[in-house]
């Protein structure tokens, strides 16, 4: 059974930075691909990073956060991280750490999810 545990969410000014991480368990990641989503009150759920477990490459993220975060993953440690920069308003969401074991570029294929850390960017 997949775990993935998000921590590092808080409250932080705009123009500040906060890293995510999310502990993941209970499988060989080796052919996943690992994801962050983010969900603001009212709105759908968002894409905003994703990375090949193995190699750490084919990188993607969101228009929205395209060159203010990044991803990467420590697989020695078994952990996913999102570096957020440069953060806005509305940045602010719930933040989803999510596994994809077909390992494609499909958002609908993730299939398994953390509870979500709160992101909270003041003005």
């Amino acid at each position: 059974q997949v775990q993935l545990v998000e921590s590092g969410g808080g409250l932080v000014q705009a123009g500040g930075s906060l890293r995510l991480s999310c502990a993941a368990s209970g499988r060989t990641f080796s052919r996943y691909r690992l994801g962050w989503f983010r969900q603001a009150p009212g709105k759908e759920r968002e894409f905003v990073a994703a990375i090949n477990w193995i190699g750490g490459d084919s990188t993607a993220y969101g228009d929205s956060v395209k060159g203010r975060f990044t991803i990467s993953r420590d697989t020695a440690k078994n952990t996913l991280y999102l570096q957020m920069n440069r953060l806005k308003p509305e940045d602010t969401a719930v933040y989803y750490c999510a596994a994809n074991s077909r390992g494609t570029f499909e958002v609908r294929d993730y299939n398994y999810w953390g509870q979500g850390t709160q992101v909270t960017v003041s003005s």
